[in-house]
């Protein structure tokens, strides 16, 4: 990856991370799942994962990112994830999915808030304060000035970091992630898009 490809990559990871942390409560944010019906240069048209069609129109100087595969093996102390989760039966957290972020971004859109990928699903973005594997892969994440998590992290969770993508990516029938904002004429803008390459899809 050479290093316009990197900061590109950074820049669009920061405004997603930017996004989840200050906006994620506001009414006139939206998250955008599913797979891409068309692309032209300014608008990106969505199947959503409901069903229906969501056109997203693309601001000036938006940017993607794509998704790589990457192992829980290899999550350590010291390490920033974003992890979103669901409460257990036995009061502890389960990961739905998890994403480690470049250890440039280690702090940005710290926290723990309510998320919409699963009914009562939350995210934490946090430093890896710990590392357990007694009866499967566990962290504990830190945040908010001490405030800390333990998830137990199933086999089956998507683990992924991001990686280099372009336009061309937007073909049809790619999975994608999109955080969006409606406007007061009801339509949706974004300026950035996460889009599935290379076989792997956006988790989150």
């Amino acid at each position: 990856m050479n290093l316009k490809t990197s900061l590109l990559v950074l820049g669009t990871i920061s405004g997603l991370c930017l996004a989840g942390a200050t906006s994620a409560q506001a009414a006139d944010t939206l998250r955008v799942r599913g797979t891409v019906i068309s692309f032209e240069p300014s608008v990106l048209t969505v199947k959503t994962r409901q069903g229906d069609q969501a056109a997203v129109k693309l601001n000036q100087d938006w940017k993607i990112s794509g998704v790589a595969s990457a192992s829980v093996k290899d999550i350590k102390q010291g390490d920033f994830l974003g992890i979103a989760s669901v409460s257990k039966a036995d009061g502890g957290s389960g990961a739905l999915e998890v994403v480690v972020f470049p250890a440039a971004l280690k702090g940005t859109g710290e926290g723990d808030r309510p998320w919409d990928l699963q009914p009562n699903s939350r995210m934490t973005n946090g430093t890896v304060a710990d590392v357990t594997d007694v009866n499967g892969r566990a962290v504990t994440l830190t945040y908010d000035n001490g405030q800390t998590k333990k998830i137990s992290i199933p086999d089956s969770t998507p683990v992924v970091t991001f990686a280099p993508a372009t336009p061309t990516d937007l073909k049809p029938g790619a999975t994608v992630f999109v955080t969006a904002q409606r406007g007061a004429d009801g339509m949706l803008s974004s300026s950035r898009v996460v889009v599935g390459n290379n076989g792997v899809v956006p988790p989150m």
